[in-house]
This record gives structure tokens, C-alpha cells and sequence, in this order.
């Protein structure tokens, strides 16, 4: 007989463990400024996206309040039928002014958008070439869309080159890549890349979810930061931002030329055959825009914070790769010291995951330190402080992770932060 479902998963599951792969969740809730409380322990969080402190801000919060208020709290439909409210189309009008591009369209989630967004644009017998360190999401969409992949090196401008010269017969090509890579906190060189799309005929999408609100000149994100011609945005890039992150909301967004709007309008089935956030969120959404733009202090506290966490990782035995974002990997290698090293400071009340793979390539283990405006200098000193301890103990004598070896490492949610002006 063939086995019985469940004997079928506690089996995989078992092999999970036995690999220090899985994942837990944390019950967490907001407490104040970077301080979460997690399964009913307060701990200092670097754990989330919240990277300018918005999610907790009163301005949104009482957006949110007004647009339950006045629509209830659900869309009711998808965007096509009945789904899509004033607050909708506001949202997208901002949004579009806010990047400088012509038009824009709001999806729920991030994920929602590259899955749906990637396979309208392209399909079987076109080409798609993506970088290596791409997220999920467009791994998944690039996956979809049945298009011949193409994966080039990390960053590789010659290795993408190359291969938009292999791939000049296909219909269309489409080069994608994230803005700010989400595990390394590195970007990637837009200028050189929109220069090469448009010698060789291509497309080029763009995530910047993690660039978005932190980059650039009022928080437009990584086009602004890098300058990208307002021409050139319209013209061969397609551009995706999430609103979960440094917005402190949820849902995603993608702009470009109309047509290609109107298209996604059309085609993006996580799109259509899904039904439309709340309008309540695209209130809270719109409150954040203005604060993004009004509130520089938060980007420049971000920047001052960052430039004293690398001091004090710069005392570590463990390469901690030099960021522009608001990530900082702190590499450590295997999944058990990877383990280790975040059970010692959950030890300490300071919560940073450990990500291993297959969200990371096997043998970069690491730690994932998420900076938010809402953390303060002293958050900084205390993490390295622990960081340092740490290091200087011998890896058997850390502390075991709750999740060692039988359940492993809980996943990370993402923190909520209170944060008020200085």
C-alpha cells in the first residue's frame, strides 16, 4: 500500500530537521520603537522590513481609520468588477506622480505582482534573463511565464551582455532584476543595465522593494537615486515597488507607459482573478506617500545608524559585506552557526534571523540585520555588543536554538515600530 499522507510529510519534515531547514513562526506584536514582543518575550527587533518606522505612525493609522469609515473594511471584489474604489484610483495617481512615470497599478501583495506581472509581459518563445540573486517572486513569475531563461552572474554586466547577444532572435526579451537585492542589501548597476537594454532592443523590470522609500531623493527609490533619465524610466523600464516595507503598509505597485499598464490591466492574472485590498489600506497608503516625502529625517537617521552598525561589525571575525541599503548580511557559513550565533542573542533579548538556504546559497548561512529609523544609537551599540560576545565564545558553547537540531530556527516576522519625530 502506498503510505498514508501524513507518514508522507512527517518523513520530509524529519529531513527538514535533520538539516536545520525548518521554519518556525513567532506570534509578534508591536511594543515601542524597535521593541517587539515575540511568543510573550520582549526583544529588540532587526528582524523586520519597517525600514523608515511607518507601520506604527499615527498619520496612517488614522488614515486607515477614516477609510474603513467610509468604505468598510473590504474591496468586495476583484479591481475589474467592483473591486476598485476612489482610494484605488487616488492611490495610483499619486503613486505615478511619486516615480515620476505615467501611469500605475496597484496589487495586494509584492509577490502577486511579479507572478502576475512577469508572464503577461512575457511568454513561451520569448526570452527572459534574470540575475541570479533574484528573489522568489520573480524567480517564480520568470517560471510562468514559460519564456526561455537565461540566469546570469550576480551583478554581471559582461555575463548580461552576452547573453542579450545570444537571445537577439526571440520575439521579446525581458532582463530581470531586483533594485536593492534583499539578502545581500546590494544594488544593482540600473543605469549601466537600461543602457544595455536599450542597445540591444530589450525590456527592463525592475524591484525595488527594498529601495523604495529609502532611496533617493524624497523616497522615490532606486531610479531617483541613480538619476535614470524620466525617458528612459518610460520607455523600456517597467518599474515594481512594494508598499509593505519602508511604506509600512501592504501591497505592491508597478508603473510604466500606459500601454504597458493597460496591458497588465488586461493580462495580469493575480491581478483580475483576484480580489482588491481593502480601501482602507490604499488610504493608509496615501498618508504614507506624503510622509515618505515630508519626513526626511527618518532616510538620514537611517544612513547615520547604518554607518554605525559597520563600526561596530567591522570588530568581528565574520564578514559583514559593505551595504547601501537598509540590510546588513553578517556572513557566517553553516546553517548550525547560523543557529548558534542568533540563539546567543535572542539570549540577550536582540532578535535577528538567521536566513539559510535555500533562501541564501548553500554555505552563506547569515544573519539578516534589518535597519529601521525606528531603532535608536544605542540599539546599534547593544546589538554589536552582543555580536561581539558572541564571537569571542567557541561555537559550543552558544547557546542551542529552540529549533536545534529538532525543530530548528523560528522564521522571522516582520516588527512593528512606534517611532515619534526627534
Amino acid at each position: 500500500m502506498p503510505p498514508d499522507i501524513h507518514d508522507v510529510f512527517v518523513s520530509a519534515l524529519a529531513a527538514l530537521d535533520t538539516q536545520q531547514l525548518r521554519r518556525h513562526r513567532r506570534v509578534v506584536s508591536a511594543l515601542d520603537g524597535a521593541m517587539v514582543q515575540a511568543d510573550t518575550q520582549p526583544r529588540l527587533a532587526f528582524a523586520g522590513n519597517d525600514y523608515l518606522g511607518l507601520s506604527q505612525h499615527p498619520a496612517l493609522i488614522e488614515a486607515a481609520r477614516q477609510g474603513a469609515a467610509r468604505y468598510g473594511v473590504g474591496a468586495t471584489a476583484s479591481p475589474l468588477i467592483c473591486g476598485h474604489s476612489p482610494a484605488h484610483e487616488a492611490l495610483e495617481q499619486e503613486l505615478a506622480r511619486f516615480v515620476g512615470l505615467p501611469r500605475a497599478l496597484y496589487f495586494y501583495a509584492g509577490y502577486a505582482a511579479n507572478a502576475g506581472a512577469i508572464p503577461a509581459l512575457v511568454e513561451r518563445g520569448d526570452a527572459l534573463i534574470s540575475d541570479a540573486l533574484n528573489h522568489a517572486c520573480l524567480i517564480d513569475g520568470a517560471r510562468l511565464s514559460r519564456a526561455d531563461l537565461t540566469v546570469y552572474p550576480h551583478n554581471d554586466l559582461a555575463a548580461l551582455e552576452r547573453a542579450l547577444v545570444a537571445t537577439r532572435g526571440a520575439r521579446r526579451r525581458l532582463v530581470v532584476a531586483d533594485a536593492v537585492f534583499s539578502m545581500d542589501g546590494d544594488l544593482a548597476p540600473l543605469p549601466e543595465m537600461l543602457a544595455l537594454c536599450e542597445r540591444h532592443d530589450a525590456w527592463l523590470y525592475v524591484d525595488d522593494a527594498h529601495g523604495f522609500g529609502v532611496l533617493g531623493e524624497g523616497g522615490r527609490g532606486s531610479l531617483s537615486h541613480w538619476r535614470v533619465p524620466t525617458d528612459a524610466m518610460s520607455s523600456r523600464l517597467i518599474y515594481m515597488a512594494t508598499l509593505g516595507k519602508a511604506a509600512g503598509v501592504a501591497g505592491a505597485f508597478i508603473a510604466g507607459a500606459p500601454a504597458v499598464i493597460e496591458w497588465l490591466v488586461q493580462k495580469a492574472r493575480t491581478f483580475f482573478f483576484a480580489t482588491g485590498a481593502p480601501p482602507m489600506i490604499a488610504e493608509a497608503l496615501r498618508a504614507s506617500l506624503q510622509v515618505i516625502e515630508s519626513e526626511g529625517w527618518r532616510r538620514e537617521r537611517l544612513l547615520q545608524l547604518r554607518t554605525r552598525l559597520a563600526c561596530g561589525l567591522a570588530a568581528l571575525p565574520w564578514p559583514a559585506p559593505a551595504s547601501q541599503s537598509a540590510i546588513q548580511p553578517l556572513l557566517l557559513g553553516d546553517n548550525g552557526t547560523a543557529l548558534r550565533v542568533m540563539a546567543a542573542l535572542d539570549a540577550q533579548g536582540i532578535w535577528v534571523p538567521a536566513i539559510r538556504p535555500p533562501t541564501v546559497p548553500d554555505g552563506t548561512a547569515r544573519l539578516r540585520i534589518s535597519m529601521s529609523a525606528a531603532h535608536t544609537p544605542d540599539d546599534v551599540d547593544r546589538l554589536c555588543a552582543a555580536l561581539l560576545a558572541a564571537s569571542a565564545r567557541p561555537l559550543s558553547e552558544l547557546p542551542v536554538s529552540r529549533g536545534e537540531p529538532r525543530r530548528c530556527a523560528r522564521r522571522f516576522a516582520q516588527s512593528r515600530h512606534r517611532i515619534a519625530a526627534p
